[in-house]
């Protein structure tokens, strides 16, 4: 494990993790990005489009999809400068323990991270699961308890998928990689190929943005965009499995990103090019209606199938990186034992893995797909974007310049503007959202204090 007074770690072929057991590297760069591509292409965008353009409320929703790229790119340096210098399991966790101090602040703000994930997480593996029997509704009607049915299926399918090698996982994920590719592309040439409504007019009328639209409405907007590309930094949490991480990490997110923002700009435009925006944005199963309306219904199911893959796949990486954290956070000594554990023969934390994922299947059967993307932002954005991105600043402070294998441009630039636009975002979730997320961090508060004085530890030794 990295401390507070070493340079970055080395990037041999394994990862130590504090027992006998060692987290093998052996994901390389396509594979990484793999990964975290299909994290980021899940059932988001497939329901998102069409409650992104309700909430502007006509054709420039083109620019909270612009938006959520960017700040995904901004919040990428701080991610990849972090990465590069800390490549070990466990992503923001050891990134905010070192970065406010190990022995003081940085117990405090890691324990807060780990607590949150251990609700956030089964939460986002939820509304993929809730969002994958909402499509597979399209094929076949399925009332209420059907659907939770099929939504915690999904969940336990993926925990068994998950209960193997790291080096098979990495197989999987790029033949789900294909299958998010597949999907994208076609909705991409099908619809710029077969415009009903010519471009011109659809992009000439997204050009027209006001003031008043950017205060009002671009910013909830965006918040549901930005759900869309969370996952970039999915191969932070496997820092302890990429090959070559300090050049390996920081390419497969920029490359993630800039993959992902052109498809989902070329599928929007696409989408209205033949169905009007006005129709679009009342539609459930979206992906399927622009398909019908091309190629007729047999076409759509087929669709429809493959939007179900994406979203499995996606669930797939989601639930991958997570188990990671509780495990980097139980090696380290800062939670329970018991999430340290690796598989004897497979070597991986399946601990971590079972918990998130019966939790995840737990909320599957609970909550609706409307009720939980909007709070697992707000819940993530103080803690995790914001405390992170300052506790950089903070260890530059502490740190030479060529203890970071990767510099961002213009330093510290980047940090400080990542830093306002999560602000931002955070206060556009709404005031029910930021108290759910600001309690959830005040319950994690006491929760830790009382673990503290019962080990004696700080603030109390």
């Amino acid at each position: 494990m990295v401390d507070s007074t070493s340079s970055h770690p080395s990037s041999d072929s394994s990862a130590s993790t504090g027992d006998n057991l060692t987290l093998p590297r052996r994901l390389n760069l396509l594979q990484g990005t793999a990964l975290n591509m299909i994290d980021m292409v899940g059932i988001g965008p497939f329901v998102v489009l069409p409650l992104v353009i309700k909430t502007l409320g006509g054709p420039q929703f083109l620019w909270a999809w612009i938006l959520g790229a960017v700040v995904s790119v901004v919040d990428a340096f701080v991610w990849s400068e972090l990465g590069a210098a800390f490549p070990q399991a466990g992503g923001s966790y050891k990134f905010l323990k070192i970065s406010y101090g190990e022995q003081r602040w940085g117990r405090l703000l890691s324990f807060l991270y780990v607590w949150q994930t251990l609700i956030q997480a089964p939460l986002v593996v939820a509304s993929g699961a809730i969002g994958f029997a909402q499509y597979m509704s399209y094929l076949m009607p399925l009332d209420d308890w059907q659907r939770r049915a099929v939504s915690g299926g999904v969940v336990i399918l993926i925990i068994i998928l998950l209960y193997r090698k790291i080096d098979s996982i990495g197989k999987i994920g790029l033949i789900m990689w294909g299958a998010v590719l597949i999907t994208l592309g076609w909705i991409i040439i099908g619809g710029l190929s077969n415009p009903q409504i010519p471009l011109s007019e659809t992009l000439g009328s997204m050009g027209t943005v006001s003031g008043g639209l950017i205060a009002a409405g671009l910013g909830q907007a965006s918040v549901k965009t930005i759900y869309c590309y969370l996952g970039y930094y999915n191969v932070c949490h496997l820092g302890g499995e990429i090959k070559n991480p300090t050049r390996n990490i920081p390419a497969s997110m920029f490359i993630s990103i800039a993959g992902i923002a052109g498809l989902y700009l070329l599928m929007n435009i696409s989408v209205v090019s033949v169905v009007p925006w006005q129709q679009a944005q009342n539609s459930d199963f979206i992906v399927s209606t622009f398909v019908e309306t091309l190629y007729g219904p047999s076409a759509a199911k087929l669709a429809t199938i493959l939007v179900l893959l994406v979203a499995f796949s996606s669930l797939f990486a989601v639930l991958l990186g997570y188990s990671r954290v509780p495990y980097a956070a139980a090696a380290d000594g800062q939670f329970f034992r018991i999430f340290a554990r690796l598989h004897p023969t497979r070597q991986f934390p399946y601990v971590s893995l079972l918990f998130l994922g019966g939790l995840g299947f737990v909320f599957s059967l609970l909550f609706r797909l409307g009720d939980v993307i909007t709070a697992i932002l707000a819940m993530r954005i103080v803690i995790q974007f914001v405390g992170q991105a300052v506790g950089l600043l903070l260890l530059h402070r502490r740190r030479k310049a060529s203890e970071f294998p990767f510099r961002m441009p213009l330093y510290p630039l980047p940090v400080l503007l990542a830093i306002g636009i999560w602000l931002f975002i955070f206060f556009s979730t709404g005031t029910t959202f930021m108290l759910s997320g600001l309690t959830v961090i005040g319950l994690g508060v006491v929760a830790f204090l009382v673990s503290a004085g019962v080990r004696r530890q700080w603030p109390f030794n």
